[in-house]
């Protein structure tokens, strides 16, 4: 049996298309990132909880210097 775990992070931006485009980019093919209302949302599915960590843990880094950029390009 194959495992199959999907999830979603949501996150607030002043500029959030901007932090979509910027991370996009960098996007696995399991991810998908949008923007909405002011809200970033990237989906991230795999088979293994392994994989899952580690696309987050390179997502969080990833929106963390996205954050900055889009900041630092608006003003």
């Amino acid at each position: 049996m194959t495992m199959r775990i999907e999830g979603s992070v949501c996150t607030p931006h002043a500029d959030a298309e901007c932090v979509a485009e910027a991370l996009s980019s960098d996007n696995l093919t399991n991810m998908k990132t949008t923007a909405t209302d002011g809200m970033v949302r990237t989906d991230i599915r795999t088979d293994r909880l392994r994989s899952l960590v580690a696309s987050v843990d390179d997502y969080l880094m990833n929106l963390a210097i996205a954050e900055e950029m889009c900041t630092y390009v608006s003003h």
